[in-house]
């Protein structure tokens, strides 16, 4: 991996991959598992699902699956309206370049990764077990999607990883969208620096740093309110409509 970028060349792939691709001038990135035999499964908003953040970043991170005409290659799209769908890496790929996401990567790289959605402290599980993950959740479904709690990063990390954050939390384990939140945040919390000095390069190292910490404290591999999840659990409960998150859990409570 280097240290400016994740990108990689098709020969590179293997089955279990997290691979990701940037859209719309590198505003966001699409997310999925590349399962093998040139094909990806990721998730993107289904059919008549709510996004919930009401605000232009709808726009830009709802729409991430590629909205084309499929090719003659890419057969099942009908899964779209259940969120999760495979596609050839082409159609996933949608014109633009290919990126392989990294699991347990150091504090200090991580760190020097400034952009949220690329890396992680988290390590990932055997490729087998992801791609398992992967082929299960395209024929049973995945959760409602959604900004910053569910989005295609979040599918693809709880494909290598088998963790969810619990339902209760403000955000998900999306790199991005802790990325979004940890912007603002840090020009918050640097305010209080201008009464101590008024060098705006003192001000931009502060703000730097506090959003270099709030990426990292988020971050799913140091995060304390995630759950383990086997697969079939999960989708068993979403099946049923009775699906609840325990925070601090390790299972699925379904209540009475």
């Amino acid at each position: 991996m280097g240290l400016l970028s994740n990108r990689i060349g098709k020969a590179s792939l293997k089955p279990g991959d997290h691979i990701y691709s940037w859209r719309t001038a590198y505003i966001y990135a699409h997310h999925g598992i590349y399962v093998g035999d040139d094909k990806v499964i990721h998730f993107t908003r289904g059919r008549g699902e709510e996004v919930g953040t009401g605000t232009v970043l709808d726009v830009f991170l709802s729409s991430s699956g590629p909205h084309r005409a499929p090719c003659s290659t890419c057969t099942n799209q009908a899964l779209e309206s259940r969120g999760v769908m495979s596609s050839c890496l082409n159609c996933f790929l949608a014109g633009g370049v290919l990126y392989r996401f990294e699991y347990g990567v150091s504090p200090a790289l991580f760190i020097a990764k400034a952009r949220g959605g690329t890396c992680t402290l988290a390590v990932s599980d055997p490729s087998e077990m992801v791609v398992h993950r992967a082929k299960y959740l395209l024929n049973n479904g995945f959760r409602c999607y959604s900004v910053f709690k569910t989005n295609c990063e979040d599918f693809a990390i709880y494909c290598k990883t088998g963790i969810l954050v619990a339902e209760r939390g403000v955000v998900g384990q999306s790199g991005q969208a802790i990325s979004i939140i940890g912007g603002p945040l840090a020009a918050v919390l640097s305010t209080p620096f201008r009464l101590i000095t008024t060098n705006v390069y003192g001000m931009a190292v502060t703000a730097v740093g506090v959003y270099c910490a709030s990426r990292y404290i988020a971050d799913i591999g140091n995060r304390i309110d995630v759950v383990r999840i086997p697969v079939e659990e999960l989708t068993a409960g979403l099946a049923s409509g009775r699906v609840r998150i325990a925070e601090g859990a390790n299972h699925l409570t379904l209540p009475q």
